[in-house]
């Protein structure tokens, strides 16, 4: 294996290459011999050195030198056996996962979810998913709009969960729940006092909203806008569950939808109903095209109970749009 010229590659000759060459030549960096390989490979030592000759002939470059009777990888094979080692954890995953879809409990439910619903209302519905169901596996993805519903759309996971009510191509959807949006105040605040808040109560507020793309922001703002009722816009950003820490700091007072709220509510964060509605929904997406997991259905029934979990944490003057689709 000395000693061997290096012409110039031929792409023709390195596709000749097989799965065994590599194999082969796996095998000999593993061992560490030709001898040790064909252990490895149930083979013999001729029958490996034929093979690791045959590759360096087609790539046209030596692998190996022979020192004192064993074979020492020169720098091109090191380089080699980098990409070789990821190439084969990657089948064995592969194999692995393969293995693992045979046993019961295996298979995982892939759920794609607003953030603000993966923080709020999937973490206690997953819950009473692992309660009923032991063996349940549950992947969530948690991604903004529009991104969830083209990925909906493209059948890429088992179930979603938006705040739009209608369903999006190639889906099905069916509302879980639906509330009055709420505000959220510091507890020391002197509006925590009162227990329903009007439009003019937010007159000159610091006020911490929502970014200028969310469409609840705009509905929000429409509503202000329409009663000649201005604000001081402090902070704002993508993130119900950041306007609530902002709140909770102090730096003004918001609106945000229930779910949450209700996650967020502490001693130094409070909930007040609104005088007016802004409707705030939970939907959930099932892909047409893609073949249900069993999963799906008990999925399904933990999230309306935590729905209606939800729906009755909140007090009953909640708003007149406090209302529970069965499904």
């Amino acid at each position: 294996m000395t000693g061997m010229t290096e012409p110039p590659q031929n792409h023709r000759t390195t596709h000749r290459i097989t799965h065994r060459h590599i194999e082969v030549f796996r095998a000999v960096m593993t061992a560490g011999s030709a001898t040790g390989a064909a252990d490895l490979l149930h083979s013999s030592q001729p029958t490996v050195s034929r093979e690791l000759a045959r590759l360096e002939s087609l790539l046209g470059y030596a692998l190996f030198e022979r020192v004192q009777g064993r074979l020492r990888p020169n720098a091109r094979a090191l380089a080699l056996w980098d990409e070789v080692q990821r190439s084969w954890q990657g089948l064995e995953r592969v194999v692995d996962r393969a293995v693992a879809l045979g046993r019961s409990g295996a298979v995982q439910l892939s759920v794609l979810c607003l953030p603000a619903l993966a923080h709020a209302l999937l973490p206690g519905a997953a819950a009473r998913l692992m309660q009923a169901h032991t063996e349940a596996r549950l992947s969530v993805t948690p991604q903004e709009s529009p991104l969830l519903e083209e990925w909906m759309s493209a059948q890429r996971f088992d179930l979603g969960l938006c705040e739009q009510t209608t369903a999006p191509p190639g889906t099905r959807a069916e509302v879980l729940l639906t509330l009055d949006e709420v505000a959220v105040l510091p507890a020391h605040h002197a509006l925590a006092r009162k227990p329903v808040l009007q439009l003019g109560d937010f007159a000159g507020e610091f006020f911490v909203s929502l970014s200028a793309e969310d469409p609840y922001r705009r509905l929000i703002d429409a509503r202000f806008a329409e009663a000649g009722v201005e604000r001081t816009l402090r902070v704002e950003t993508h993130s119900a569950a950041a306007v609530c820490a902002m709140v909770e700091q102090g730096l003004g007072i918001a609106i945000v939808n229930p779910v949450t709220a209700l996650a967020a509510a502490s001693e130094r964060l409070v909930l007040r109903r609104l005088a007016f509605s802004i409707p705030f929904s939970v939907t959930a997406l099932l892909p047409l095209y893609r073949p249900p997991l069993p999963e799906v259905v008990p999925m399904l029934e933990a999230l309306r109970a935590q729905a209606q979990a939800i729906a009755t944490q909140l007090p009953p003057a909640m708003g007149r749009c406090n209302r529970i689709y069965k499904l």
